[in-house]
Parts: structure tokens; sequence; C-alpha cells
């Protein structure tokens, strides 16, 4: 069974996309859609764009969402999935190329999610942590214990784990979780506390987008961050992408789930193979590749 998996924030690279828009006039059309969408120029900072350039909010988050949609377009008949899932802002990317919603709905609505979150993060200031070479259980358990706002943000794979907060809270956390014998326990250079309660005001925010978005019967299922689980109702899957802004993304679960339900072979959709990698810490025999060697 074939397994999509759509990457999140921090697989961009300037140049992204640029040979679907060279060889694909399908592509070069999505892309031209996208910047009128966008009200600016976003094809030529994908291109040709600085590491600075690509990281500011409002680039970030579109920039990988439609280097992963374009593709999982141009891949036409050879796209055929019996599931798919996305870290974090890929799953919009998958609920893109399920058909679940449209392309111009996905690009509004990652464009809004950005912008949302970067108001979220200017309130208070906060930020994230890796945690590496701990159980789940003992990061979750030290975060519990800790005064303040820090709470497990991203379970990437056994083993890595990041945390998120406000940012003395993070630093407490750090120091007892390297106490606890994380092999690392390292402030990351983010913009603030994603998937936690800090970013409460941007899940109302986005909610209200959400709403209003018209959401179709998928083509197969879709895990999603919140549950870990195949969902293919769409009213269900509305939920759990508004719950997602201040829920830990299940990656690991996501990725146990899959392989439990019949994955053999994992196909990473977008930029950078940071996906193909951790379900290989997940599974070492696990058959990986990415979509563009197929397009």
């Amino acid at each position: 069974m074939k397994a999509y998996v759509f990457p999140g924030q921090g697989a961009q690279f300037s140049g992204m996309g640029q040979d679907l828009y060279e060889n694909s006039s399908q592509a070069k059309d999505l892309f031209h859609q996208a910047n009128d969408i966008m009200g600016f120029d976003i094809t030529k900072i994908m291109f040709e764009g600085t590491d600075e350039e690509l990281k500011q909010t409002k680039v970030t988050q579109p920039a990988i969402f439609l280097h992963s949609t374009i593709l999982a377009s141009c891949l036409g008949e050879a796209f055929k999935p019996n599931m798919v899932a996305g870290h974090s802002l890929g799953e919009f990317s998958s609920l893109v190329a399920n058909k679940c919603i449209s392309f111009e709905d996905g690009l509004k609505l990652v464009a809004q999610r950005a912008m949302a979150m970067q108001k979220a993060c200017e309130i208070e200031p906060s930020t994230m942590a890796a945690i590496l070479g701990l159980e789940d259980e003992v990061v979750e358990r030290i975060c519990a214990e800790i005064d303040g706002v820090v709470v497990p943000a991203n379970y990437n794979c056994p083993g890595q784990l990041v945390i998120s907060g406000s940012i003395q809270a993070v630093e407490t956390a750090c120091a007892k979780l390297a106490e606890a014998g994380a092999k690392r326990a390292l402030v990351l250079q983010v913009g603030g506390a994603f998937h936690s309660p800090l970013m409460e005001p941007a899940r109302e925010e986005l909610a209200a987008a959400i709403e209003k978005t018209v959401f179709n019967n998928p083509i197969c299922p879709v895990y999603q961050n919140v549950t870990a689980s195949a969902i293919s109702n769409p009213d269900e899957i509305k939920k759990n992408l508004v719950s997602q802004l201040t829920a830990p993304v299940r990656w690991t679960q996501t990725m146990q789930q899959m392989l439990s339900d019949g994955a053999t072979e994992v196909i990473e959709v977008g930029p950078g193979k940071v996906l193909q990698g951790l379900f290989k810490k997940a599974d070492r025999e696990i058959y990986t590749q990415s979509a563009e060697l197929i397009f």
C-alpha cells in the first residue's frame, strides 16, 4: 500500500519548484494562479530568494504548500495513494492532493494560517526546543511538572520530540530534561511556540476561515496530526484541522499507525527528505522515495 506524505515548515530551499515550472505547463499555470491569489510574486521568491526571504512567515508556509501540491498535481495518473498524511503545515497539502479541498481554498487557508501564527507569536515571547534520546513519557512528565506553559509539540520519531511554550518554561524544561538523561535539549531558532496553548488566538482565527471553506470527501483516508488515525469524514477533518494549531503533531504515532494499517511504500511529496528519514527510524525496512523522482 502506498502512503503519500507531505512535509512541513523547515523544508524550504531556494530554487524549490523551479523544475516543475520549467517542465510542466500545468505547474506553470498553478504558480501564476498562486501569485494572483497571494498578491505578490511568491514564485520569484521560491526560485530566486535568499534563505532569509524564504524564512518570512508569509512566504515559508505557502511556498512549501505550493511545491507539494503542484508536484502532486503533476504526477497525474501516477498519484495513486491508499493513504496520505502531512506534518503540521503538510496536512493542508495532503488535503488538496487528496481532493478534500481545492487548490485555491488550500492556499488561502495556508496564507491565513501563516499570518495568524505570526500574530500569535508576537503576543507573547515563546519558543520551541528539540529533545533527543528520551522516552516520550519522560518528556511529558517533566513538562507537566513545570510552572508556566511548556508542552510536547512534535512527536517526530521514537527518541525525538520537540517541546513548545514560553521562553522561561522551555529553558527550565531543557535543563531538567538534560538532567534526566536527554542526549540533547536544544532551544530552536523559531518564531514562537507552535502547537501549544499559546497559539489559541491563531486557532480561533483559522477556525472561522475553515468553517467557511468547502470540504469534500477525500479520495482516500488522511491520517491527521491530532488523532494519528485514518479520517475520511469531512466534518471530522475540519475539526481536527482547527485543533491542530494548539495540539501536538503526533507524527511518531501517525507513522506507526500507517505501518500497522499496511503501508509498504512511503512517497514524500514536496521539498526535502525529512519525512523519509523519520519513517526509516520508525521502520528500517520500509521503502521510501521522493515524488520528484516519479515526475
